[in-house]
């Protein structure tokens, strides 16, 4: 699988120039159908500079129990999808529930309600770029720069809470909102959650206009939906209509197998973290990923509302979702020849690009550029497989990591600690 890192987490990558600097010749486009691949990371990336690019690897990030940085996009022969983007009222702090209306809403009259409750999010982002070599210890050119993304919200509190997809406010150094009426706020990220891609915010505000809870899990398959975010990074509070197309569709998403809404409303670079709001103008989903393809159309997804509610309070409280066991490195795919040429290395099968400083993996020994060949005795070559593993076991069991490590087998007992994103 190749993954890029986007943090729309994907679907648009533009080169800004700096100053005095000579635009790249534009490349004619080559178009390639592909089928059954979903991307995820709606919010549309802008650099200012040189930005991190890697192609040929899937990158698991810490959130999921694997420290590091995610990178995203897909390109192969398997579906998957790659991280972008997508109630309840209240007028306080209050993150409860509440079912407005059992009124059947026109498109127009669900837009007036729930339009308020959208925010667009911009990012920024410092990164750093370097070479396939670097990652194992060979030569590599590296430079560094600063990205920009943007994606979109959801008020939950008249006070300023506001959710969102976590690839969306992933590694940003800086954050705003800017609320329906153009106002313009600076945004504390209060919690992260990479495995549900859900993260909270917090903006100095009152007066704001909360969104409607309903319940995700009384959605019917073919009820009208409406989708409202920030389409493109650029134009914000676009809305767009469809139905329910299935309720719980399973799909691989940045190598967590997730059950989400699937959605035939449009859904675009720029939605990640918005509304999916059902025919009663009630919040049931936050819009997360879109499928890919030139032959693909109206395959939008949303993470179900239920599933949201019930870490919100977590974030609000300890900044993440307590009790996940970590492993504490970030995991590189080497599927085939042409990827380990570029990384340099013999074999294919899943490799660790880097340790996390202090984690758990840290502490047992394990190094960059390690081929992981068994977890507990059985045998793994993907980072999915890796991750599935970890996530059986609990915060302080160990485990026993197989590497191979300059053609030699060496293994590790590991004491799993707690992830923290």
């Amino acid at each position: 699988m190749i993954n890029q890192y986007y943090d729309n987490h994907a679907d648009s990558f533009q080169n800004r120039q700096e100053p005095g600097s000579t635009p790249p010749a534009k490349k004619p486009d080559k178009k390639k159908k592909s089928k059954g691949r979903f991307k995820a990371g709606l919010g549309q990336m802008k650099t200012r500079s040189m930005v991190f690019l890697v192609i040929g690897c899937l990158l698991v990030s810490a959130a999921c129990g694997f420290g590091g940085s995610m990178l995203q996009g897909a390109l192969g022969n398997k579906s998957s999808v790659v991280y972008q983007t997508a109630g309840h009222s209240s007028t306080s702090d209050s993150t409860t529930t509440t079912t407005s209306t059992d009124k059947v809403l026109t498109t127009a009259e669900i837009s007036a309600k729930d339009s308020p409750t959208i925010v667009s999010i911009t990012t920024e982002i410092k990164s750093s770029s370097s070479s396939f070599g670097s990652l194992f210890g060979g030569s590599s050119d590296s430079s560094s720069g600063t990205s920009e993304a943007a994606g979109s919200g959801v008020i939950i509190t008249a006070d300023g809470y506001i959710i969102t997809c976590n690839h969306v406010v992933s590694d940003a150094s800086k954050v705003t909102v800017t609320t329906s009426d153009n106002k313009t706020y600076n945004a504390t990220v209060v919690g992260t959650d990479s495995q549900t891609d859900i993260a909270l915010l917090k903006i100095d505000a009152s007066g704001l206009t909360p969104a409607v809870f309903g319940d995700s899990s009384k959605l019917t398959t073919g009820e009208n939906a409406v989708a409202i975010g920030n389409s493109l990074g650029e134009l914000s509070g676009t809305v767009t209509e469809g139905i329910i197309s299935s309720t719980n569709r399973t799909i691989e998403l940045e190598g967590e197998q997730m059950t989400l809404i699937q959605t035939s409303a449009t859904i675009n670079p720029g939605n990640s973290g918005g509304g999916l709001f059902n025919q009663y103008g009630e919040l049931i989903g936050i819009v997360v990923a879109k499928s890919s393809g030139t032959d693909v159309e109206g395959v939008g997804f949303a993470i179900p509302i239920n599933n949201v509610t019930s870490i919100i309070d977590t974030l609000k409280t300890n900044g993440y979702v307590t009790g996940r066991p970590s492993l504490g490195v970030s995991l590189v795919d080497v599927s085939d020849a042409q990827t380990a040429m570029q990384y340099g290395v013999n074999e294919k099968g899943v490799y660790i690009s880097e340790v996390t400083s202090n984690s758990a993996a840290s502490k047992a020994g394990l190094k960059s550029g390690d081929r992981i060949v068994s977890v507990d005795g059985t045998d793994v070559s993907s980072a999915t497989d890796v991750k599935s593993a970890i996530e059986k076991k609990a915060v302080g069991d160990t485990v026993k990591i197989k590497v191979s490590r300059n053609n030699q087998t060496v293994e590790v007992s590991v004491t799993l600690g707690e992830a923290t994103k």
